[in-house]
């Protein structure tokens, strides 16, 4: 019987579907499964455009039931919300309301095909928006308006929060404030704790670093994916960090150092390739 790899799933809109982006120099995605090669397979089902009740109506042809010998689920990313937090627009059909969001959300984390692999979950928020940079572009692309504000999608950020909270064994990937606090860290006389509107809100008029993050003011720049890497990196790989040989436990297959066939071949000992 052929080894399966346990897998990794990200499984989200255009913001997963944007880690497998090597363009910039670095790819979240790339840095994942460099973290967790011969051990586990990162899967990417990212999206573009999709909403949280799109995610439910394709998550049958992603996910398969547990077997022996096939692929196992071990980690769940879930990054839904950015295309939910769309405002009700003549030229666009994504928006998804808040309270149906969370029920969706929740029933992604429920779904009898993610419970029956009983991998560890992660819900993560959806950034921080750029509503100033996004207006311009949405308008350049024909909607009469922006598509998306900074305070609705906060909204749909605060809403996984939630959600996270309501479900023992979740966890949380705050992505919406790292990003945040990046910016606010870069952006020189900004004072966040003065209760005024935030970076990439019109009535502030101030984007601040957010320029630099979030460049179409919606997806992740290569500095921004490090961000969220950075998070990612700490919750993946506890079964072996910390042990003898952490550098080979948990392989799929074996090291070519403890391969059954070498006691076979005991002429290739001491080579490698």
């Amino acid at each position: 019987m052929a080894s399966s790899y346990p897998q990794i799933v990200l499984f989200g809109d255009s913001l997963f579907q944007g880690t497998a982006d090597v363009s910039g120099g670095f790819s979240f995605q790339a840095a994942l499964q460099a973290q967790v090669l011969r051990r586990f397979d990162v899967v990417n089902r990212g999206f573009s455009g999709y909403n949280t009740s799109n995610a439910l109506s394709v998550l049958p042809k992603i996910l398969v039931p547990p077997t022996p010998g096939g692929p196992a689920l071990k980690y769940l990313f879930i990054l839904f919300g950015a295309n939910d937090a769309c405002v009700q627009l003549p030229t666009n059909f994504q928006h998804v309301p808040l309270d149906r969001y969370k029920e969706n959300l929740a029933r992604i984390i429920n779904h009898p095909l993610v419970t029956a692999h009983k991998p560890k979950i992660f819900l993560v928020t959806p950034p921080p928006l750029d509503q100033i940079r996004v207006t311009v572009l949405d308008r350049a692309n024909g909607h009469p308006a922006a598509a998306r504000q900074t305070k609705i999608s906060a909204a749909y950020s605060e809403a996984v929060r939630q959600v996270a909270a309501q479900h023992p064994g979740v966890t949380l990937i705050d992505l919406h404030k790292a990003i945040m606090d990046a910016a606010v860290a870069k952006t020189p006389g900004f004072d966040p704790s003065k209760g005024g509107p935030a970076l990439g809100d019109p009535e502030g008029g101030v984007r601040g670093y957010l320029e630099h993050l979030l460049p179409d003011g919606l997806h992740l720049s290569t500095e921004a994916y490090r961000i969220f890497y950075d998070l990612v990196r700490p919750h993946v790989g506890a079964e072996w960090a910390g042990t003898r040989d952490q550098d080979r436990v948990g392989y799929v297959l074996p090291d070519w150092r403890d391969a059954p066939w070498l006691d076979e071949d005991s002429h290739l000992r001491g080579t490698s390739l």
